[in-house]
């Protein structure tokens, strides 16, 4: 399926979106009646997809919300209704539930979290047997059952449902397995930060067990502090942890540990195109790559730097889902979004902020070099973007001064930036961003093409 097909597939779902279902709590979806009628759709299709299995099971995992017992208990209900065995993890990252889903055997995976939003949101996503996002037709073939009254197997059939204990530890040594048994984190003072989440109580264990200082913050959740000034959204906190504290790395994480942002000892904020960078650096140090999938945000600096090193790149629509679907479909490895979610295929199925901070302290310890050291050739390029109101019905993309305004800037451009022009999808905006090789350049080029559709 190319790209804009998965786009329209999503565009035309009731429930379904890029990543699952979300939305605030209480709301029409992401509510008790709702992850019911859910966990029974699911459940129908899952068992039907599994027919061959006398008991299917499904693992459930959760994010720190408090939301999360209620969305945790009426999903499990309705599996159990449809004769689904469940398996509960508790608070456990996102990435987990792929990595667990997979080496247990299950049939698929659900996650309860609404990642980098606050606490008044959660969501509910699914992974399949493989520990990658479900294909869209099983998410289609389960949007087509929510239609249906919710039902119960006989008695004698009903699912059941048990604590799986050891899902964190489980999960702390795969992270572990992801670092090169000849290194270790030996002198390195690192600040974790678990932005209240997920990792909470995983995250400071692997770098610590990997021989790392470590000193946590954004590790104590109360069901209502989630990503609540710190972690992978507001990486400041944890850049004046780490001057304060004279560590080496700061490591933010989201919500669900599914986003990255990393921190050097100076204070500096690294984003995910430059951790990513830092990742394909190391890996080509061992042979070719390539190619590597960004997104129509991935900073122009990036690309042309792929160009120079003969790795090839391309660009998928904003999402994880859209990034992995390219990487797949061209056999790459790696992929990434400049907010920080990073996908290494060798390393795991699914983005994992914890595994892809690994990949880069690999290549510092194996080369002797600092973050700063390691992406000095990697010349990322200003970005401005502009707001402007959409009015109602206005076609901006036949709009002729708009068009003009950008193969003007395109063609003064050339080599030296790009231009990206896309209609908001939460509000009645049109974003115009302009990247040039410095930031006056920038600035102009996007004014520019914001004058041009006032004119």
């Amino acid at each position: 399926m190319t790209n804009q097909q998965g786009t329209k597939n999503m565009n035309q779902r009731k429930y379904f979106g890029t990543d699952g279902v979300r939305g605030e709590v209480g709301g029409p979806v992401i509510n008790a009646e709702f992850a019911l009628r859910l966990g029974y759709a699911a459940g129908r299709v899952l068992a039907r997809e599994h027919a061959s299995r006398s008991r299917p099971r499904v693992l459930i995992g959760k994010d720190t919300r408090l939301s999360g017992y209620m969305l945790e208990s009426a999903l499990e209900a309705g599996l159990s209704a449809a004769g689904i065995d469940t398996l509960l993890a508790g608070p456990v990252p996102t990435p987990a539930v792929a990595y667990l889903t997979r080496t247990l055997r299950l049939v698929a995976g659900i996650v309860i979290s609404a990642s980098h939003n606050p606490y008044q949101d959660n969501g509910i996503k699914f992974f399949s047997a493989q520990g990658m996002k479900l294909p869209d037709e099983t998410e289609g073939a389960i949007e087509a059952m929510l239609a249906e009254p919710v039902g119960c197997v006989g008695s004698d059939a009903l699912g059941r449902a048990r604590r799986l204990e050891d899902a964190a530890g489980r999960y702390i040594e795969f992270c572990k397995s992801t670092f090169p048994n000849d290194l270790d984190l030996n002198g390195v003072k690192i600040v974790v930060d678990g932005a209240h989440g997920a990792a909470y109580h995983i995250a400071p264990h692997v770098f610590r067990e990997l021989g790392a200082e470590v000193h946590a913050i954004g590790v104590q959740p109360d069901g209502f502090n989630i990503n609540e000034g710190v972690g992978a959204l507001y990486p400041e906190q944890l850049a004046r942890e780490v001057q304060s504290r004279g560590a080496d790395l700061g490591v933010a994480l989201d919500g669900d540990a599914d986003r990255l942002q990393m921190v050097d000892a100076s204070g500096r904020i690294y984003n995910g195109d430059e951790l990513l960078y830092a990742i394909v650096r190391e890996r080509m140090a061992a042979g070719p790559v390539a190619g590597v999938v960004g997104t129509l945000m991935t900073n122009y600096g990036f690309e042309r730097q792929m160009g120079r090193l003969g790795v090839g790149f391309e660009r998928a629509n904003v999402g994880d889902r859209y990034v992995l679907e390219q990487m797949q479909a061209r056999n790459w490895l790696y992929g990434g979004e400049s907010s920080g979610h990073l996908i290494c295929l060798d390393r795991h199925t699914t983005g994992d902020g914890i595994i892809a901070a690994l990949q880069v302290m690999t290549a510092l310890r194996r080369n002797g070099a600092t973050l700063s050291d390691w992406v000095a050739d990697l010349k990322m390029y200003p970005q401005k973007m502009i707001n402007v109101p959409l009015p109602p019905g206005l076609d901006w993309r036949s709009h002729p001064g708009l068009a003009a305004a950008r193969r003007e800037v395109e063609q003064e451009l050339a080599g030296r930036g790009r231009v990206l022009i896309r209609a908001s999808g939460t509000e009645p905006k049109l974003r115009l961003m302009a990247e040039a090789e410095d930031e006056a350049l920038a600035e102009a080029s996007a004014r520019r093409l914001a004058d041009s559709l006032a004119a």
